[in-house]
């Protein structure tokens, strides 16, 4: 039981190392941020896609090229627009001639989804049936055309984009399609300071991307060990009251939620809950995650996973402020 104890902490204390190199990589690119950029590493380390919702300008496709360039992974940028096909995502096949003898044949041309790490810039930009091209390939993680299945490379994650001040010509992504993303971060205008650094480094020339920290087999070794960090069953067992006391049908509801909440948060937000606090027990060089841990990753997880009412929004109450609220009442 020692040694097992042991070699626990051991490949935490191993995992917080390169971790600690890996931010300290990032900063060199990016300035402040460190929730944001926190939070993305929860969901890259767990396998999981985010949504990243902030105004122009906060160097959100930074942020993404210099995760993928610090784990060296194929990265690719996919700019929504109205007039965007499904095939543009996932490729198309075109007759060529495809053998020595030169007959003619079917060839698949890959899209850009066929990459470790895709930016879909502006998604709700595009038509739904575009969307739902990509929330597909998201949700199982290969792509169908010609009757053929060809799998996507692991890893494999989605971080897409959305401007909150833009809404004329968009289609705004369904609650369901919404749920594939474990997270939905907000990012925020920097402090005077950091701004004041960011317009110093970003006017004197480009930017180098970081250097590459891990190779592919080392992510995932890192991502197996979150994935195999024990979860106490009180812990879980607090992420799902959570969830269920924000469903307005369900005998543990919480009475605010019940007056404000149409949909609440399904099974796939109390998954979410327990494996973004094992990404985080672990990033703050804990064995296993605790209830802090879960209301620490409570709001990015389910804030687009609570669908409020009509009375939420007459009354200026958010999913934001409903889950402070069940963060408070709910006993651990």
């Amino acid at each position: 039981m020692t040694s097992t104890l042991e070699m626990a902490r051991e490949q935490v204390e191993e995992f917080s190392q390169r971790v600690t190199t890996l931010r300290e990589c990032l900063h060199r690119v990016i300035v402040g941020q460190e929730q944001t950029l926190d939070l993305l590493l929860t969901c890259a380390l767990t396998g999981s896609h985010a949504l990243l919702m902030g105004v122009p300008g906060l160097a959100k496709t930074l942020m993404v090229k210099a995760l993928a360039s610090a784990f060296d992974w194929k990265f690719a940028r996919i700019q929504f627009t109205p007039d965007l096909m499904p095939s543009d995502i996932t490729g198309y096949e075109l007759l060529s001639r495809e053998d020595s003898n030169g007959a003619p044949g079917m060839v698949f041309r890959r899209g850009p989804i066929f990459a470790n790490l895709v930016l879909a810039d502006e998604i709700n930009r595009a038509a739904p049936k575009t969307q739902s091209a990509l929330l597909e390939a998201m949700a199982e993680r290969h792509v169908t055309v010609g009757g053929q299945t060809y799998q996507l490379e692991e890893p494999f994650i989605v971080v897409a984009t959305q401007n909150p001040i833009e809404q004329e010509g968009t289609y705004p992504l369904p609650e369901a399609q919404l749920d594939r993303f474990m997270m939905e971060i907000r990012i925020k205008y920097p402090t005077p300071d950091h701004e004041e650094e960011i317009v110093m480094k970003t006017t004197g020339g480009a930017l180098p991307l970081p250097t590459s920290v891990f190779d592919r087999k080392t992510f995932l070794e890192l991502r197996d060990l979150v994935l195999s960090v024990p979860v106490p069953k009180n812990v879980a067992a607090y992420a799902v009251r959570l969830c269920g006391a924000s469903r307005p049908e369900d005998q543990r509801v919480n009475p605010f939620a019940k007056s404000y909440v149409s949909w609440g948060a399904g099974p796939r937000g109390s998954q979410n809950l327990v494996l973004a606090a094992k990404a985080h027990a672990l990033l703050m060089g804990r064995t296993a995650p605790t209830f802090d841990d879960v209301k620490k990753v409570a709001l990015p997880v389910l804030r687009h996973r609570i669908l409020i009412n009509h009375r939420a929004i007459g009354d200026a109450v958010t999913s934001d402020a409903i889950i402070e609220r069940l963060l408070k009442e709910t006993t651990t």
